[in-house]
């Protein structure tokens, strides 16, 4: 599988939030980052990072990841890209997102997500935010000596 269907593959899986998907495109330690809040609470491991991304994604009435441009440089893909969230108390928002990922032999080993924070905020129930209190957050992992 080439660098490019690999990171498309991870994408389209997210966007169906196939989270078994999901887990075969990342290696055993990927370490996955949301920028904007930083990397002390990244996530590493399939297992991992698929708990990350339920936290924001699992409760969602409807997720859908946009194409956009692939840039690719050997094992190194910028995709620019866009997401649709809508919740169920009806609010939505569209996201634009760049996201890095570093692949090697077929598996995702590093992806970072750039993003607005505010414009989420901004879209996003007021109940949103307190959701995350009583998330499981077993998956918090300091990759700030790892990127």
């Amino acid at each position: 599988m080439s660098v490019d269907d690999t990171v498309l593959g991870l994408w389209d899986a997210l966007s169906q939030r196939d989270w078994d998907a999901v887990k075969t495109f990342l290696a055993d330690d990927c370490i996955y980052i949301d920028m904007p809040v930083g990397p002390t609470l990244a996530a590493r491991g399939p297992d991992d990072i698929v708990k990350r991304l339920k936290v924001g994604l699992e409760a969602l009435a409807k997720y859908e990841n946009h194409p956009g441009l692939l840039v690719g440089n050997g094992s190194d893909v910028m995709f620019e890209h866009s997401e649709s969230w809508a919740w169920t108390t009806g609010e939505t928002a569209e996201l634009p997102f760049v996201s890095v990922h570093r692949v090697v032999d077929g598996k995702v080993t590093l992806w970072k997500d750039y993003w607005d924070f505010n414009a989420i905020l901004g879209s996003a129930p007021a109940s949103w935010m307190d959701d995350f209190a009583g998330a499981d957050v077993s998956w918090v992992f300091d990759a700030t000596d790892h990127i």
